[in-house]
């Protein structure tokens, strides 16, 4: 159509037509008289309606979950089924089995935590960027990671994402030079700060020099400002030394990480957050201590022993 003064007029007059319609609508309530109209438009463009529906949602959905921390329970229920899906991959050989018991005690972990976790494989040690702890996993921004996500296994902390592309992301391992993370000490609460050393003990420097820590105690994630890069209450490691005090204003520890760096296979990304600090609950259950057997040594008196410390001999 030209832009004419009579294809203005029609414009206008149309225009005006529809806010009539409109206001006899409302006004008209359900006894509006363009109320028999509507519902025929509607069984006319339902099923398309419908059918665009059932193409975009999903897409939407998965958007909406990954940015709207308010539905948590539904993203936690698609993540369950991602989940499970994995699991019905890895099948039943040996090495599945043994990433099976792997995935189930990551959710296990998860669990206790309420971390909501996507699973992953590792597919590749190393990356382009010059690191020399990490690992590529088989899940990406298409699956809602971000970069500084925590990210753990079945036993603990592993590390956190770096680098994201559509379909796997890049890992920082704990282990890693570059790598810190706050911590704190199970039951005291005292804060430090854990470094990876390669393939030695993590080293901790414990803000309080004059801290109590002795062999054995244990070691959680402290948490970071809005939960990243780091989620609270991950379990870090089990102190294996510790350097004298000195008198110096930190106190240096040595940690034995839960996690094995040169083993990994499946991990979690945590995607949500717990909602409350779970503190030392993701722990494992501290080992039993062994008692020690008792040996008693009875000692029988033989005939031909001495008598009264005299050597006896033979007449």
């Amino acid at each position: 159509m030209r832009d004419t003064r009579e294809s203005r007029l029609l414009l206008v007059l149309l225009i005006a037509i529809a806010f009539a319609l409109i206001t006899v609508d409302i006004r008209g309530g359900e006894d509006s008289p363009v109320d028999g109209a509507r519902q025929g438009a509607a069984t006319v463009f339902g099923p398309i309606e419908n059918g665009v529906s059932a193409a975009v949602d999903p897409i939407g959905n998965a958007v909406s979950a990954i940015r709207d921390s308010g539905e948590r329970h539904d993203r936690l229920a698609a993540l369950e089924e991602e989940n499970a899906a994995l699991k019905a991959r890895l099948g039943s050989d040996d090495r599945s089995r043994s990433r099976l018991k792997q995935l189930d005690k990551m959710l296990k972990i998860a669990g206790q935590g309420q971390y909501g976790i996507k699973g992953a494989q590792v597919i590749a040690i190393g990356a382009a960027q010059g690191f020399s702890w990490t690992i590529t996993i088989d899940v990406g921004a298409n699956d809602g990671i971000k970069r500084d996500m925590t990210v753990l296994n079945g036993e603990g902390l592993v590390g956190r994402v770096t680098t994201v592309g559509p379909n796997t992301a890049t890992v920082l391992l704990a282990s890693d030079p570059d790598f810190t993370v706050g911590t704190r000490m199970e039951s005291g609460d005292e804060l430090g700060f854990a470094s990876g050393q390669g393939d030695r003990p993590l080293r901790v420097e414990l803000l309080n020099g004059k801290a109590e820590v002795k062999k054995g105690d244990r070691l959680v994630t402290f948490g970071s400002q809005a939960d990243r890069p780091f989620v609270p209450g991950v379990p870090v490691g089990v102190v294996s030394r510790v350097d004298p005090s000195g008198g110096g204003l930190t106190r240096t520890l040595y940690v034995t990480p839960y996690a094995a760096f040169t083993k990994l296979d499946i991990v979690g990304v945590v995607v949500e957050a717990p909602k409350k600090n779970p503190r030392d609950t993701v722990l494992p259950p501290k080992p039993k201590p062994t008692p020690r057997p008792t040996v008693t040594v009875t000692v029988t008196p033989s005939p031909e022993a001495p008598v009264d410390g005299q050597n006896q001999q033979e007449q």
